[in-house]
């Protein structure tokens, strides 16, 4: 029995968030380690297996991670603007030849040599951080149009540049975490009403000239971004006004188009109640499920596939602690920065996870966006750890009650 007027003791650290998080990079490690082995094995050095390299971004995450845990959040905030506008020029060094690299049509990295940073996971750190700095002002304020527009102008700018890589599911995420994080703030919402309004407008608009309009008039877009939109919404890609031959031709580039998300629906709907063992995906291992795509992308198929629904609900089952966790870390911050700090990174972390799981189950189109410590790729890795970091760091210097 508690004492009356003794205060209760209280974990300084939030160890049941991280027994998920530790659950989720063990998961992610055996599954790359699985959708890579039927093409890797005894083909390079160990310790240049995707595995090997995914336990090491998770080592440097977890140091960065502590290394944000020392630090008061309220000494972060304070530098938070010079994150925010590094952020700013690494996206903009992107897209100069020669920095930034170009894979897959798009220029969304910069060589470094042993790592490819991918500057667009940062911003999205960096905007957290200045972002709830900005809006932890008096609620007063927040009623003001010359600083509403201010706070769209921080949203508006890092989506922009990161269109122009292009890199539209990167891009999108902006836009519930700056939205979220209004509304917590204080932010009046008759203003949010008509950002929302807004957009969904814009959205209708947008896909209805890609679905629908003439060539002549359609929004200029990368040729594989429009494909992905036709794939998704069913619309075919041959034009009524082509000869025969064009019409196959464009057939056969839909059907090729639309292989990754049937193979990737294949393999969730063949795992069953139970999957079909580790390292027994007939889906992966006989390469239906594209191996450039597999361990990142597409990750959660082979869990699926392998681990069949109760693997799957696993996973759920661990990114529902990570988030439900972190919303009561924001309930129990000292101050509205911790509070708008945790609910920026709750809702970064599950506009990921419902993207990429949405596009493995042909629920969103496919944007690549990665799921959190299960994708492999270093940049989002660091990325996920460090914003768990925030997260403990909210925790660590709670109000004690």
């Amino acid at each position: 029995m508690i004492s009356i007027g003794q205060p209760e003791r209280q974990s300084r650290v939030e160890w049941l968030q991280l027994g998920a998080l530790l659950g989720l990079m063990s998961i992610g490690a055996v599954f790359i380690y699985s959708a890579t082995l039927a093409h890797e094995a005894n083909t390079i050095p160990w310790h240049k297996e995707l595995f090997i390299r995914q336990l090491f971004w998770y080592g440097m995450g977890t140091v960065a991670a502590v290394g944000i845990c020392v630090i008061d959040y309220r000494i972060l905030a304070r530098w938070s603007m010079v994150g925010y506008w590094g952020s700013i020029i690494l996206l903009l060094m992107v897209m100069v030849p020669g920095i930034g690299a170009m894979r897959f049509g798009a220029r969304r990295w910069i060589d470094l040599g042993i790592f490819q940073l991918q500057p667009s996971e940062f911003a999205k750190l960096a905007f957290i951080v200045a972002f709830a700095n900005f809006l932890s002002r008096p609620v007063d304020e927040l009623r003001v149009g010359r600083n509403f527009l201010k706070a769209l102008g921080m949203i508006g700018l890092p989506f922009v540049l990161i269109m122009k890589e292009p890199d539209l599911g990167s891009a999108i995420i902006f836009v519930p975490m700056g939205l979220v994080m209004m509304y917590v703030a204080g932010v009046p919402v008759k203003f949010l009403r008509r950002i929302v309004f807004g957009v969904g407008i814009l959205a209708v608009l947008f896909l209805v000239d890609v679905l629908f309009a003439p060539p002549q008039w359609q929004i200029k877009l990368q040729d594989y971004q429009k494909r992905r939109l036709l794939v998704y919404f069913g619309r075919d890609y041959a034009s009524t006004k082509t000869t025969e031959v064009e019409r196959q031709a464009a057939r056969v580039q839909q059907r090729n188009d639309s292989y990754n998300v049937e193979q990737a629906l294949i393999s969730v709907g063949t795992g069953g109640m139970f999957g079909k063992g580790w390292k027994q995906g007939t889906q992966n291992a006989l390469g239906f499920l594209p191996r450039a795509v597999a361990h990142n992308d597409f990750i959660f198929s082979v869990i699926a596939e392998e681990k069949g629904f109760m693997g799957s609900m696993i996973v759920l089952a661990l990114y529902s602690v990570v988030l439900f966790t972190g919303i009561r870390i924001a309930g129990q911050a000292r101050d509205r920065l911790g509070k708008l700090l945790a609910v920026g990174v709750i809702t970064m972390f599950f506009s990921h996870i419902f993207i990429n799981i949405g596009m493995n189950i042909r629920l969103m189109p496919v944007t690549g966006v990665p799921l959190p410590l299960l994708s492999y790729g270093g940049s989002s890795v660091l990325c996920s750890l460090i914003a768990i970091g925030i997260l403990q760091n909210v925790h660590l210097y709670r109000r004690s009650y």
